[in-house]
């Protein structure tokens, strides 16, 4: 008896779901980032308005003044879908423990000086809670958003905020054995010092902002290009001879706004070149935002880097250049 084994091609009848073919057609595939993203938000067959902003329904095109033919023009160069959004974190957050167990092993953070100790409790630990602003923006702006590609980019970067909240949380840890000590000095200077008062109303003043693109270009052009762009690229002098172990555990944080501005840009670049009127409202909100975290940097480069603001000035100009890069009108 003889077996004979044949092999036979089965040709699939489409290549993508349905919601991908009607966009680019049954015989092309799909990447896994177009089918996790295109066409994937709700649009119809809602139950009733929310009852605390009845003139919107949950997903609603009237929740910002731009204007855009297809929300799903702007997307994710990076193409971040939840899996491969976890994987990148996940590999960046290996180089993290691996820093935290280099420099807490060697006493680098506790053998510091008592100036440079003082500077990073007063200095940069409050800045987790910058971070956990910026989360609630983030995390606003995925809320009132209007489709996929760019309300799932807003929760992964609500995510990364918390996560770097937590990194500089660690810092204050190792300082002080473990205890939260330096944790609560440095809410009491978030709360009460001088020098951050205007970074605490520039943070607080934009929670009640209702137009979500207006609080994302706060966010992504202000606060992230002035004040998380100060901090992460030239504030090392600020700790002292804990300089170089600060650098070394902020890795994560550095790495995190080239990827995060990669996105940012891409988007508002975007949604500006759609319309004039876009672009006008656009630079509006990005001068506003830019101007308002160099004034919040200032207080925080004089005290901390004794150089009258220069480093604040030096981060707006290059926020400022960068907006005009984008073709926005500044």
């Amino acid at each position: 008896m003889s077996v004979q084994i044949k092999t036979i091609n089965l040709e699939p009848k489409r290549h993508t779901f349905a919601h991908i073919a009607r966009r680019f057609g049954e015989d092309k595939p799909a990447s896994r980032y177009q089918e996790a993203t295109y066409d994937v938000q709700a649009t119809e067959n809602f139950h009733y308005k929310p009852l605390w902003e009845p003139e919107f329904w949950q997903y609603d095109l009237g929740k910002t003044a731009v204007k855009m033919a297809d929300w799903y023009k702007p997307m994710d160069p990076r193409q971040y879908y939840y899996a491969t959004y976890n994987i990148a974190r996940a590999n960046m957050n290996q180089a993290v423990e691996r820093n935290f167990t280099f420099v807490d092993d060697r006493g680098l953070l506790t053998k510091a000086s008592g100036e440079a100790q003082a500077a990073i409790k007063h200095g940069l630990l409050p800045l987790r809670h910058l971070h956990w602003g910026s989360n609630m923006n983030m995390s606003e702006a995925c809320h009132r958003g209007y489709g996929t590609a760019v309300t799932a980019p807003f929760m992964f970067s609500a995510m990364d905020h918390l996560g770097i909240a937590q990194i500089i949380s660690r810092i204050g840890l190792v300082l002080d054995g473990q205890t939260g000590a330096s944790l609560d000095e440095a809410k009491q200077s978030w709360l009460f010092d001088p020098m951050w008062q205007e970074t605490r109303k520039l943070i607080e003043d934009t929670f009640v902002e209702r137009d979500w693109f207006a609080l994302f270009t706060a966010q992504a052009l202000g606060v992230n290009g002035v004040l998380f762009a100060m901090y992460y690229k030239a504030m090392e002098p600020a700790w002292k001879d804990a300089g170089m172990p600060v650098s070394l555990i902020s890795e994560f944080m550095t790495d995190w706004l080239t990827d995060e501005s990669r996105w940012s840009d891409a988007v508002i670049k975007t949604v500006a070149a759609e319309s004039e009127d876009n672009k006008a409202l656009i630079s509006g909100w990005a001068k506003n935002g830019i101007v308002r975290a160099v004034a919040a940097a200032k207080p925080l480069s004089a005290a901390l880097l004794g150089d009258n603001g220069a480093a604040a000035e030096a981060a707006g100009a290059a926020a400022l250049k960068k907006a005009a890069g984008l073709g926005l009108v500044i």
